[in-house]
């Protein structure tokens, strides 16, 4: 509503409030009632000044809706503004030029500059698009050591049991337990050609988030399948339900299904397979008793294929069909606990590749991950 409006409803409201002052006065004057013309017109005047009030307030609340969609866009203008100017520093950070900004500069620390929390999330964003066993598990950013408490009821349950009245019962009970999760330090390099690094138009900034995200991604897929002694722990040392093939080289139907069975069914509707191509090349050729293949080709799963009714994820980092190896891990990745720390620390060699006409972009990151939810996993073991 235009501000002439405004004023013109707020001038008629007074006229209006100045007659029914105007009535009442000439009633007192004359010691009597309200005739029934002045009674309906008073009335009437009441019902007016009430809609010029509602439409008043509207006016007020509409212009509040503006001025806090006012501010919000205005918030939002400055953290884009903010994400550019950190991308921009970033860049120019690792061509060698400083910029002296306090709100986007980067802090210098003992590893080099700590990245803008903008260009770190943007690194664990590609992890997560190209690492799916990182993106399905149950994942933590927290500094520090991480204690994560569980039911544990493997050892002692709590049962429900008959009864008969003024007889005792004995008390049974479950336990809680914990998983710790630390931080082990991890560093990944990728080299920058200085050529391209000096054309204007060479996105300078994806290129090391791509390559930053490809280099930690492959790193995490095969510390969180199989880890490192004394590292981190991952799937295989975590994972306590096993299946173990009857041959070293070959996998049957019946192993197959045994694998699957061994999660309960409330934790199968976000289940995987996880395997080596060459293992999923042998499952191809697996048939049931109806001489049908047990792995399909399915357009609507996520890697293209089915197997027994869940997605088969293949991976370089899972070894083939070989004697005492884990082949294949099954169940919901949720049951796999990850933390990693997002705040990145980032170092520019400069000298150290300067024969190879590059520069070297260090980064380093803190991650941590084991099991917290057996029942959700299980494994496939040649024999």
């Amino acid at each position: 509503m235009e501000k002439e409006n405004l004023k013109g409803l707020e001038e008629k409201r007074a006229d209006l409030e100045e007659r029914a002052t105007e009535i009442l006065e000439n009633a007192k004057k004359e010691t009597r009632a309200f005739t029934d013309e002045e009674s309906k017109e008073f009335d009437e005047i009441e019902k007016e000044i009430g809609k010029i009030d509602k439409t008043i307030e509207a006016e007020e609340r509409a212009r509040n809706f503006e001025i806090k969609k006012g501010k919000k866009k205005m918030e939002e203008e400055k953290l884009e503004n903010k994400e550019e100017q950190e991308l921009r520093c970033f860049a120019n950070y690792i061509r060698g030029t400083v910029e002296e900004r306090a709100d986007v500069n980067m802090t210098q620390t003992d590893n080099g500059a700590v990245v803008p929390s903008s260009i770190a999330n943007k690194i664990i964003e590609k992890v997560v698009d190209m690492c799916p066993i990182y993106s399905m598990a149950d994942r933590y950013n927290a500094k520090g050591t991480l204690n994560i408490p569980y039911y544990d009821e493997e050892t002692q349950k709590i049962e429900c049991e008959y009864t008969e009245e003024f007889t005792d019962g004995t008390s049974t009970s479950g336990k809680f337990a914990s998983i710790s999760l630390g931080g082990y330090l991890a560093r990944v390099l990728t080299k920058v050609s200085i050529s391209l690094m000096n054309k204007s138009d060479f996105d300078l900034v994806s290129f090391v988030i791509k390559k930053m995200g490809q280099a930690i991604s492959k790193f995490m897929e095969k510390e969180l399948l199989f880890g490192t002694d004394g590292k981190i722990t991952g799937l295989n040392s975590g994972v306590t339900q096993e299946v173990r093939s009857a041959s070293a080289t070959a996998i049957t139907t019946d192993e197959l299904i045994d694998l699957q069975e061994m999660i309960p069914d409330v934790y199968q509707a976000g289940a995987i397979w996880i395997m080596n191509k060459a293992t999923r090349t042998v499952i191809r050729k697996l048939k049931d008793s109806d001489g049908n293949y047990l792995l399909n080709k399915d357009m609507t799963a996520k890697w293209g294929y089915t197997l027994l009714g869940k997605p088969v994820y293949t991976s370089d980092n899972m070894p083939k069909m070989e004697t005492g190896k884990t082949a294949i891990f099954y169940g919901d990745l949720e049951g796999l606990a990850v933390n990693v720390q997002e705040e990145a620390n980032i170092q520019i060699l400069r000298e150290k590749y300067a024969e190879q006409h590059c520069i070297g972009v260090l980064g380093f990151i803190e991650a941590d991950a084991k099991v917290e939810n057996t029942q959700k996993l299980a494994k496939l073991v040649m024999a």
